[in-house]
């Protein structure tokens, strides 16, 4: 959403949460990337992402929401080091002051981070009316992190490498299944959970139907995940019980995990069966996003 006109331009962005429905690692790279094999999935809700035009070419950023008090305002922030790499490569001679507000917990698997930039991203050629191709749009999010292009479009998409190679894939009854995300409260190091990885390259990944996934898919970060935070088995096995459930299975690097669902109503029973078990857990009823 855009309102206004030139410097009194403001614009709207939702940051979709994403979740792996698979995630199979393959081999540790050369470079020291690890060579992946995921689909992505979007939800219908996530983080928001609010800026207007500057005159100043100054890029600000305003953090609230939930879990804002976890994360800097500064340069530090993804969201700033979007918006600051878009302006330096487009040449852009004005700035921007931006609001995230946060929703989604921090260092949990869900892209939180990688969402808020590919969202920065999106507002920005948008609220500066510019035009910059797909292609290099990506390459600019690669820089930002391994994430961020699948996040600009935000749709179904088998990704491979370590984030730079991109295929749109429909999944047959994949849009709009009710989303139940649950993060126990863990906040977990990316990094420490893939030097956990056992090394073990336990086979490719064939995503052309919801049933394969559920009977061949896995994410080869759970084990690893698990051995830095227990109560993430707790999750999955409460998932496992759920009545209605399609799916279920950690996102990315943890900690939170979520359920496919068959209908709304088996889906909101879950959720509020958890959440009188478990008070203290995070958790979000929404569903995948479509195109």
């Amino acid at each position: 959403m855009i309102q206004g006109m030139g410097d009194d331009m403001q614009a709207f962005e939702i940051a979709y949460a994403k979740v792996n429905l698979a995630l199979h690692v393959r081999h540790r790279r050369a470079d020291g990337y690890h060579a992946l094999e995921s689909l992505f999935a979007f939800a219908h809700d996530g983080d928001n992402i609010e800026g207007r035009v500057t005159d100043d070419g100054a890029i600000t950023l305003r953090v609230d929401g939930p879990f804002g008090k976890q994360l800097e305002e500064g340069a530090g922030n993804l969201v700033v080091k979007a918006a600051t790499a878009l302006r330096d490569r487009l040449g852009e001679p004005r700035g921007a002051a931006l609001r995230l507000t946060k929703n989604l917990p921090v260092a949990s698997g869900i892209g939180g981070g990688s969402a808020d930039a590919a969202a920065t991203l999106r507002l920005l050629v948008r609220l500066w009316e510019t035009k910059i191709e797909r292609p290099m749009l990506e390459k600019l999010a690669l820089a930002i992190g391994s994430d961020v292009p699948a996040c600009l479009a935000s749709t179904t998409r088998f990704v491979r490498g370590r984030g730079e190679v991109l295929e749109d894939h429909g999944l047959a009854g994949l849009a709009g299944k009710p989303l139940l995300l649950v993060n126990p409260g863990a906040a977990l190091s990316t990094g420490r959970v893939f030097a956990g990885w056992d090394g073990v390259d336990r086979g490719a990944l064939v995503a052309d139907s919801l049933a394969r996934l559920r009977a061949d898919g896995r994410n080869d970060l759970e084990s690893a995940a698990i051995r830095e935070a227990p109560v993430i088995a707790d999750v999955l096995d409460r998932l496992a019980q759920c009545e209605g459930r399609i799916l279920s299975r950690m996102s990315g690097s943890g900690a939170t995990c979520f359920a496919l669902f068959e209908t709304d109503a088996v889906m909101r029973a879950a959720a509020r069966a958890l959440r009188a078990e478990h008070p203290i857990w995070w958790i979000m009823e929404t569903r995948i996003r479509t195109a």
